[in-house]
């Protein structure tokens, strides 16, 4: 009798430690050993969620649904924008092409996910543990065809505008949660097919995936940290592909049982089994973290934004807040983006800073080589070794460019790319059908 009270008192004080762990962490614990981001690195921020915000528009000279300030987007601008109507079912989320000519910009915009339309889910449920090897790790599966589609479909576009608006514009992806995943991919794929763009160096490539979806495996996400920029807003709950078993609980008994069977899995999978499973699919790129609140205290404070490109510990816990639909959406994300960076340049000193920008953009190569160094150590499967990652940073001569571009998929009287068929560079089967990781790749060779 005494040894089973003594069990029991074991068990409830072990799931009262579970509890209170669990209810009293915030998402401001992610963030909180990296340093403050600087004003010109989150500029871009608040400018790419209107980018995104505009799709949702059907015309931007007459708006419903625009941010405080407006869009500051120029309607004669737009360039394309493509409704669901006009989409094949299960293929893509709407989307715009705009250009920004006050910060030289080409952006291709992708809203993020409909919870009424059925082709959205089709996209985000396409897709099972490891289904998707790509580039020497794996990719969402569905996230991956939706961004061949797109490209197929916009490349040419995208490759017109560039050639004809100059080599000083940059190229920029920008989407929204089910549509940030997507943009994610598409840029994976241009940057490693940068001779379809005229041969556009590759750190005039960004994406900026707001309230990201878990699209890509870590290597992939570290490898790529230079040219994509993940947002996060305080406590939000980071999208991925549910297991079967969350998924028919989540069918049944709906979100509750749904957050309790993640936070278990959270809680009892140790951090080195996680980093080990090449299959497990994170948050890509470097990340910007938005943190407005503070655990046990009322209110909204000051947005600070920190960065960092983490390893360990890259958003894996499920933080169970009110606040978590909230944090998601691309409105208060654009809101709290924008007045962080108000606060950022009104704080800034008017004297030169010590370290200057071109300074800052060396430490942000260094940052990327360390972690880059540290999953190496770290035995994350597939990781990218420094000298790999810079030899394929270089930027590729405009003869071999031309050569590319007409070799590259298409036929050489058009010089249309197949984007199918150029993706597939990026990962082979072997002969009993199955997919099977493709090493030291030279793209453009």
């Amino acid at each position: 009798m005494s040894v089973s009270c003594g069990l029991e008192c074991v068990l409830c004080l072990g799931c009262s430690r579970w509890a209170w762990k669990r209810l009293t962490y915030v998402g401001a614990y992610d963030s909180e050993a990296w340093p403050p981001a600087a004003a010109e690195d989150v500029e871009p921020i608040p400018r790419a969620c209107r980018a995104v915000l505009a799709v949702y528009e059907e015309d931007l000279a007459n708006p419903r649904y625009a941010p405080a300030g407006g869009y500051r987007m120029d309607p004669s601008d737009v360039v394309k924008r493509v409704p669901y109507d006009q989409i094949p079912d299960g293929c893509c989320p709407p989307y715009l092409i705009y250009v920004d000519r006050q910060h030289k910009e080409v952006i291709l915009a992708v809203r993020g996910l409909n919870l009424i339309r059925e082709s959205d889910y089709k996209v985000l449920l396409d897709n099972r543990l490891g289904q998707q090897m790509f580039d020497g790790g794996f990719v969402h599966h569905g996230l991956l065809q939706a961004a061949t589609w797109l490209l197929n479909h916009e490349g040419d576009t995208l490759r017109d505008l560039l050639s004809k608006l100059g080599p000083e514009y940059k190229l920029v992806f920008a989407g929204h949660s089910l549509g940030s995943g997507i943009a994610a991919l598409m840029t994976i794929i241009v940057v490693n097919h940068r001779n379809q763009f005229g041969g556009i160096p590759r750190n005039q490539i960004r994406c900026y995936a707001i309230a990201p979806a878990r699209c890509m495996s870590l290597n992939l996400a570290v490898k790529y940290a230079d040219v994509i920029n993940s947002v996060i807003l305080q406590d939000d709950f980071l999208p991925r592909t549910p297991t079967p078993l969350e998924h028919i609980f989540g069918s049944i008994f709906c979100l509750p049982c749904f957050l309790f069977l993640v936070c278990l899995r959270d809680t009892f999978i140790p951090e080195k089994k996680k980093l080990r499973d090449p299959r497990r699919l994170y948050a890509p790129g470097r990340m910007y973290h938005i943190v407005e609140r503070k655990f046990c205290r009322c209110g909204r404070y000051p947005p600070v934004v920190r960065t960092a490109i983490p390893i360990e510990g890259r958003f894996e816990h499920i933080v169970l807040s009110c606040s978590a639909t909230s944090d998601h959406g691309i409105i208060w994300i654009e809101h709290e983006a924008q007045k962080a960076l108000d606060l950022l340049k009104d704080t800034e000193p008017k004297t030169p800073p010590p370290q200057q920008k071109m300074d800052r953009k060396q430490s942000f190569e260094q940052e990327h080589k360390a972690a880059l160094e540290k999953a190496v150590s770290l035995n994350i499967p597939h990781a990218v070794a420094v000298t790999e990652e810079s030899s394929e940073a270089t930027i590729t001569a405009p003869s071999e460019c031309q050569q590319g571009a007409t070799s590259g998929g298409g036929s050489k009287s058009s010089g249309r790319a197949n984007w199918d068929q150029l993706v597939e560079k990026l990962f082979s089967k072997n002969e009993s059908g199955n997919l099977v990781l493709k090493k030291d790749i030279n793209i453009d060779s």
